[in-house]
């Protein structure tokens, strides 16, 4: 059977904007996202809370309406593509169904859709089969999260949407989820999800996009975005040396010790290392390495004293008018 998505274009957010009613007033959660993701792209959306990015999520599954922009799922919008199984989500909240073995449920959603994986494929995908006849309100937080998971792949769907897919997973079920994720991203499927844990981000993305209040603030590999911050780190052993001391070296910004290992942050990296063997001689095991993808994320997604501008304010006029907050 040919795939009808598999000759459309990806997934396409442009200009989307939504904003919503709250007891506090106004909240702009969206102000003005594009995106363009392509077929086979595993992409993070990452951004601290608040940042907009499971407004973002419900607008790319059709279960929020955006104020202005449009979204496009392999060319079609959000509801006819779920309609036609193309799009599998797995979602913060909601429960499994009580009282039902794993593979019973698997088979119930797999009905719902006009071309399902097989079952027994679904439940080796997910790392299920040791589960697969135990109850679903006997599992744990971890077996539940990989069911929830499954219910997503069932429909073997071209765009897998994930937002905190791991929460509640210990660190061996997060390795086993991503192992899961990996071989359905290997059969040229699209995955988008929404994480705090940067280093799942940094392992298993081809490119993050960063938000901050409602904005994107980066979108590109992680290695791009990372390099984006130019601060870098020295590390070295250095014991009996006064940080103050270290702290005043050309190209250092701040001084840290941990033992007899120093650890130097730097906004001049070369400068730094120059004067620091020259000063102090005896520093051995020198290390020097970029701002990781957690620094970064601070640093981009920091209060950089934006203010709302003219415009935001006639995109929120014009949502109120148009659309009163769910």
């Amino acid at each position: 059977m040919v795939n009808e998505t598999a000759t459309r274009p990806g997934v396409e957010l442009q200009g989307l904007v939504k904003s919503f009613r709250s007891a506090n007033g106004p909240v702009r959660a969206v102000r003005g996202v594009d995106v363009s993701i392509g077929r086979g792209e595993t992409v993070a959306l990452l951004g601290p809370n608040g940042a907009g990015k499971s407004t973002t999520i419900d607008m790319l599954l059709g279960l929020a309406r955006p104020d202005e922009g449009r979204v496009s799922v392999f060319g079609m919008d959000p509801t006819a593509a779920i309609d036609a199984g193309a799009v599998g989500a797995m979602l913060q909240t909601g429960a499994l169904i009580r009282d039902l073995s794993v593979r019973e449920l698997i088979v119930m959603m797999a009905a719902l859709y006009p071309a399902p994986m097989a079952i027994d494929e679904v439940l080796e995908l997910a790392g299920l089969e040791q589960i697969a006849e135990q109850r679903t309100n006997k599992l744990s937080g971890g077996e539940t999260q990989r069911v929830r998971a499954a219910v997503a792949l069932v429909s073997d769907p071209d765009l897998l949407v994930l937002d905190e897919p791991t929460v509640a997973m210990d660190v061996e079920g997060r390795h086993a989820f991503w192992s899961t994720m990996r071989a359905f991203a290997a059969r040229g499927k699209t995955i988008v999800f929404a994480t705090h844990y940067l280093d799942e981000a940094d392992a298993y993305a081809d490119r993050a996009v960063l938000m901050a209040r409602g904005r994107i603030v980066a979108d590109g590999p992680t290695t791009e975005i990372k390099a984006m911050v130019g601060a870098r780190t020295i590390r070295a052993t250095l014991p009996g040396v006064n940080l103050a001391v270290l702290g005043a070296l050309p190209g250092v910004v701040n001084a840290d010790r941990h033992g007899d290992a120093v650890i130097l942050s730097c906004n001049d990296s070369d400068a730094a290392v120059r004067a620091l063997l020259d000063e102090h001689p005896a520093a051995c095991d020198l290390e020097i390495s970029g701002a990781g993808l957690e620094q970064a994320f601070l640093q981009l997604t920091g209060d950089d004293g934006y203010d709302d501008d003219d415009a935001d304010d006639a995109l929120y006029a014009g949502a109120q008018a148009r659309e009163p907050a769910r």
